[in-house]
């Protein structure tokens, strides 16, 4: 063991004077020096990603550029099924996919909107539009039935007009406007849901709050949409699902969940005798050799596959779609992929598949980042909404589950779905500007004034939180209090902005 004396003479020994540093020889120009440059392949690739999604605005960026791509390839796709429909229709290939474009121009508008409104706007709304949805799903069904109950049998049913309004299956006419009601429930139910479980706090874990309205009222609406729209109805249930599991719903809550949509899945498929495609679907989803002639059968189904099997890997072209011609039914609005399949190939699906990838992550990203609870669930519920529904169009396509009659978010022909979906990806778009590093980036550089005029204000900037007890439920994503500061969420509410 070493005395005092040695540390000092140790340590003097390793210090180094100025001026001896000074005539230190620099080292030779031809030795190698090693870089601290970040590593170089894939592991540099993965560093750059990796970088590129630690800034501030990445949530925004990756949410805009998804869905415009998204947007835009529908669009495309729309053009070049509607096309032929359009040219033996009225003369001209462009009048479809112009109605479309209207669309997509009125809900990037939607978008704009539902972008710029405040938490406390969106939770204002909620019993209202909840209300909407109802009355038009109910009225939808009363005029349908009534409909069947006045057509005589063997015949094709003939709706029933009040003047400018009539409906037909599962569409509400207007005039000269055609709305989709069952849409519309699946905002409603997002935008009631989240904010009734932010209200209830950290009452969610028991069973009578949490299922005390929310269930009953769920349910009402499930089997009105299920009615005339057994694919909408269970696009509901997963966003319903989705919308439990981001507030931290337990695991015997979605057993109990399970067993009762099973049963009413189950119940709409059996019981409505006008309704008997449903049950030859799932006929043909176990057997395919079955239902040779029926369109909503077998027919569909093998032409959905002759078309993805046509395309090969890079596909026939975009517009040279053979089956297009009259010859798939839907081809324009459920069965669209197909048609990607054909005209695009496998790289064209591939490229469809990673933007809905890309959008799950982002959606997910922002869930688990943004601190307001509210626009957590939403963006949660949102995200699974819109992934949800992809894998049902895009299963039922391809032959792994059984045809629903869902449209595929974003670039399916149909201007209901698309104004939703876009007013759906505002709210996904407000919620990741809320994210607090996006918000003190945009702070501390704002836009200039004009553009926030323009396109959006300045996000809230985040508030300080308190840390948590334990006590309070917590979602599964982020491990946060429902309420921010652990404190009521009636006071909550009035605070968000």
């Amino acid at each position: 063991m070493r005395g005092d004396g040695e540390q000092d003479t140790s340590a003097a020994a390793t210090s180094v004077p100025p001026a001896a540093a000074a005539s230190v020889p620099p080292a030779p120009a031809n030795q190698a020096a090693v870089p601290a440059a970040p590593g170089s392949g894939i592991l540099g690739w993965f560093d750059a990603l990796r970088g590129l999604l630690d800034r501030p605005l990445a949530s925004y960026y990756l949410l805009l550029s998804s869905v415009g791509l998204l947007v835009f390839i529908g669009l495309a796709m729309v053009f070049s099924v509607t096309g032929v429909e359009g040219v033996a229709e009225s003369g001209d290939p462009f009048g479809p996919v112009f109605k479309q474009t209207i669309f997509a121009v009125v809900g990037l508008v939607v978008f704009w909107v539902c972008q710029r409104l405040p938490v406390r706007t969106f939770r204002a709304i909620a019993v209202p539009l909840l209300i909407s949805a109802f009355v038009l799903m109910a009225f939808v069904d009363l005029m349908g039935w009534l409909s069947a109950s006045r057509t005589p049998p063997g015949e094709k049913v003939k709706p029933i007009h009040l003047g400018p309004i009539w409906a037909e299956d599962l569409w509400l006419h207007l005039g000269g406007i055609q709305v989709q009601p069952a849409e519309l429930a699946k905002v409603a139910l997002v935008v009631w849901g989240a904010d009734l479980l932010v209200r209830k706090g950290r009452t969610i874990l028991s069973w009578r709050e949490l299922f005390m309205p929310l269930l009953p009222v769920t349910v009402a609406l499930l089997l009105l949409v299920g009615y005339n729209d057994l694919g909408s109805m269970i696009c509901l249930v997963v966003l319903f699902t989705g919308l439990l599991w981001a507030a931290g719903a337990r695991l015997p809550v979605f057993a109990w969940l399970g067993g009762l949509a099973a049963t009413g899945v189950l119940a709409l498929i059996l019981l409505p005798a006008e309704k008997d495609y449903r049950l030859a679907r799932i006929k043909v989803f176990f057997d395919p050799s079955i239902d040779p002639e029926a369109r909503n059968g077998r027919y569909q189904y093998l032409r959905g596959l002759w078309a993805i099997g046509n395309g090969g890997w890079f596909g026939v072209g975009l517009g040279e779609s053979q089956l297009k011609w009259g010859r798939l039914p839907n081809a324009h609005n459920d069965f669209i992929f197909a048609i990607v399949a054909e005209e695009l190939g496998v790289v064209g699906c591939l490229v469809v598949l990673v933007l809905f990838g890309m959008l799950t992550y982002t959606g997910l990203r922002i869930a688990r980042r943004v601190e307001d609870p509210f626009r957590r669930l939403a963006a949660a519920a949102i995200t699974i909404w819109f992934v949800g529904q992809a894998i049902i169009n895009i299963g039922g396509v391809v032959g792994l589950m059984p045809i629903t009659g869902l449209p595929l978010p974003f670039i399916s022909d149909g201007g209901t779905a698309l104004v939703v979906a876009l007013g759906a990806a505002g709210m996904l778009s407000s919620a990741a500007r809320a994210e607090p590093d996006c918000a003190r980036a945009m702070h501390a550089r704002p836009p200039r004034k004009w553009v926030r005029l323009l396109w959006a204000p300045l996000p809230p900037l985040p508030r300080a939180r308190a840390d948590s007890d334990g006590d309070v439920p917590s979602t599964r994503a982020t491990g946060r209090p429902l309420t921010p500061q652990g404190g009521s969420p009636g006071r909550t509410r009035g605070r968000s902005s």
